[in-house]
Order: C-alpha cells, then sequence, then structure tokens
C-alpha cells in the first residue's frame, strides 16, 4: 500500500532524504524513528504530494504519488501533530464536512458511530473542537480516517504532547485500525510507543534510513541501544 523507491529530496546543497527504500503492507504499521531533522516528516510530506521528490518514486496503492496526486488522496488519511480542525464546529459537525469533501454522505447516526468506534465518549459528539484535549482531537482524526474507509494512514508525531492514558488509548486506535488491514506509517521519537504497536520499525538520521526491524525480533531495550549508538548518543551508566 506504501512504497518509497529510492526518494531523495534536495534544498540546494541540502539533501533532505537520502534514497528511502521502504514498504508497508495492509494491515502493517511501520514507525519512523530519529531526531528532529532526520527525514521522517518530508518522506510523510512527499507521500502525500504536499512537495515533489527531487528524485526517486512513491505509491500510494500502486498508483505514482508525483503523477496521480488527488487520486492517491482518495485512499489515505493524514493526522499531524497538530491536527487542523474547525474550532467552531463540533465533533459531529467537523467529521460531517471532512467526510463531505471525501465525497461520502452520512447521516448524524452514521456519523456518531465513527466518533464512537474512535472512542470519543458520547458527550463529546456535540461540543466545539475549541473545548476538546489534544487527545480528544486526535480521535476525531481517527474517526474522519475510518468514515473515509482509508487504506493508508499517515501520522507525524501524532502521540507527541498526549498523557500516558491518551497515548495508549491512540496506541488501541492504531491496532483496531491494523486489523481492517489499514497499512500505516508513523513518525514518532516514542521508542516505547513504537515497540508495542509497530509491526516494523526504522531508524532515521540525516535522511537515511539507518536501521530496519521487524518489531517482534528486537525487545524494547534493544530498540533502546540500538536507537542510541545510530543516533550516536552515549547511554549513562551509573
Amino acid at each position: 500500500m506504501i512504497i518509497t523507491n529510492n526518494l531523495v529530496k534536495k534544498y540546494g546543497d541540502f539533501t533532505a532524504l537520502d534514497k528511502l527504500v521502504l514498504s508497508v503492507k495492509e494491515g502493517e504499521i511501520y514507525c519512523l524513528l530519529g531526531a528532529n531533522g532526520a527525514g521522517k516528516t518530508t518522506a510523510i510530506n512527499l507521500l502525500l504530494g504536499f512537495i515533489e521528490p527531487t528524485s526517486g518514486s512513491a505509491f500510494i496503492n500502486q498508483l505514482d504519488v508525483k503523477e496521480n496526486p488527488l487520486e492517491t488522496k482518495r485512499f489515505l488519511a493524514y493526522i499531524p501533530e497538530n491536527l487542523m480542525l474547525y474550532p467552531s464546529l463540533s465533533a459531529v459537525e467537523n467529521l460531517d464536512y471532512f467526510s463531505g469533501i471525501g465525497g461520502k454522505s452520512m447521516n448524524k447516526n452514521q456519523l456518531e458511530g465513527f466518533l464512537e468506534e474512535a472512542g470519543l465518549q458520547p458527550e463529546a459528539f456535540h461540543k466545539r473542537i475549541e473545548s476538546f484535549s489534544k487527545g480528544m482531537r486526535q480521535k476525531v482524526g481517527i474517526a474522519i480516517a475510518l468514515a473515509k474507509d482509508a487504506k493508508v494512514l499517515l501520522l507525524d508525531e501524532p502521540t507527541s504532547g498526549l498523557d500516558p492514558k491518551a497515548s495508549n488509548e491512540f496506541g488501541h486506535l492504531l491496532r483496531k485500525l491494523k486489523g481492517k488491514g489499514v497499512a500505516t506509517l508513523m513518525a514518532t521519537h516514542d521508542l516505547f510507543r513504537a515497540k508495542e504497536v509497530a509491526t516494523h520499525i526504522g531508524i532515521m538520521k540525516d535522511g537515511q534510513l539507518r536501521q530496519q526491524f521487524v518489531t517482534s525480533d528486537i525487545s524494547l531495550s534493544q530498540l533502546e541501544k540500538t536507537y542510541l549508538e545510530t543516533m550516536e548518543y552515549k547511554t549513562l551508566t551509573s
């Protein structure tokens, strides 16, 4: 569902992404780890078609993103670090609006059903988004993905700033989408959440994918050690 083939993005002499090769199949969750500036967000923006590659190619559902920018967006949903919703509208109204953009027409019960499936409490359905916590807004984002019947989910630091409870709930929602066959690519700094939810993990540095793992093949302590070594950080010893 997601393929990058030697994907490169340069800004003048600066290489933001260097020959990225990865793939994410249906029902897989691929977490990209790395420090700020590692190239994670650049990769996601290329898959979204927000920017064009210098060379290489990106595919969503076997369609070249550069050649089919509108068609590929039909298959995906995107949740950034700070999800942009209309603050003066309710959760139901936001969901109705964004579903309409995606060509979906739904009644009130259907809209509320998607919000409930995304874990939002019923008493919040008709409250204005401006009163929502970040965790609640992210649930509306998941509801939009569910209503759109998205096959691909692109996430850029979606758990940043969430408290442990909200982060755990978000992880549960990702596993639910995994069960529906959604292919997910998530950029994150959170090693623990990556180990908990991902089927595959990659570690990026200086625009390059330096390490890749099947998550079940590595422990959290091994992941942490490998991450620190890749970043060339020194570990603290007692």
